[in-house]
């Protein structure tokens, strides 16, 4: 089982990624960041995210949805933004988010790749 740096360091070689961070969605504090960029500040992103899973959680709950997220796709001009939840029990609370650019990534192949991560995750 991979602990946080090796799995971040794996999310860095998908191809495409610009950067990734583990995030306690609770505090919306990076407890790891790896990669990122002068316009793709890891820390703001992670903070940013929190309200965006807290939100679909809120909805979630308000429609009476007995599912959980498998993972949340943003799409930009040139990015995809992946936010995957931690599914384990000792990653209650935390999220992988995932930036790739469009045109070096293959979402499909991103998607099973983070999974494999997060579900060999050890935090």
């Amino acid at each position: 089982m991979p602990d946080m740096d090796t799995a971040l360091k794996e999310a860095m070689n998908i191809d495409g990624a610009v950067g990734v961070a583990l995030v306690d969605y609770t505090s919306g504090m990076a407890l790891g960041v790896a990669g990122g960029t002068k316009e793709l500040d890891l820390t703001v992103a992670a903070a940013g995210n929190t309200d965006v899973v807290r939100a679909k959680l809120r909805t979630m709950e308000m429609l009476n949805l007995k599912d959980g997220i498998e993972d949340i796709l943003i799409t930009l001009g040139s990015q995809y933004h992946l936010i995957r939840p931690l599914t384990g029990r000792s990653g209650k609370g935390l999220f992988l988010y995932l930036a790739l650019l469009k045109n070096r990534a293959n979402l499909a192949m991103a998607r099973h790749q983070l999974k494999k991560i997060e579900e060999d995750l050890d935090v």
